[in-house]
């Protein structure tokens, strides 16, 4: 992983919650920069609960 790679934003397709890998999620134990690659497979929407399956890559800007 180069140190430029950008950090991407993911969406809840069910309730729309957003996933920023610059933010994380630190109330579910995901400090910031966490890559989704890294969200473990068990990990579920917050808002919803929704599967990470569920999750699509937005583009930011």
């Amino acid at each position: 992983m180069s140190a430029e790679e950008p950090f991407h934003v993911w969406e809840c397709e069910l309730c729309s919650y957003v996933y920023d890998e610059a933010k994380g999620a630190p109330e579910d134990g995901l400090p910031p920069g966490t890559r989704w690659r890294d969200v473990p497979e068990t990990w579920s929407c917050p808002d919803c609960g929704a599967a990470k399956t569920d999750f699509v890559m937005r583009k930011v800007g």
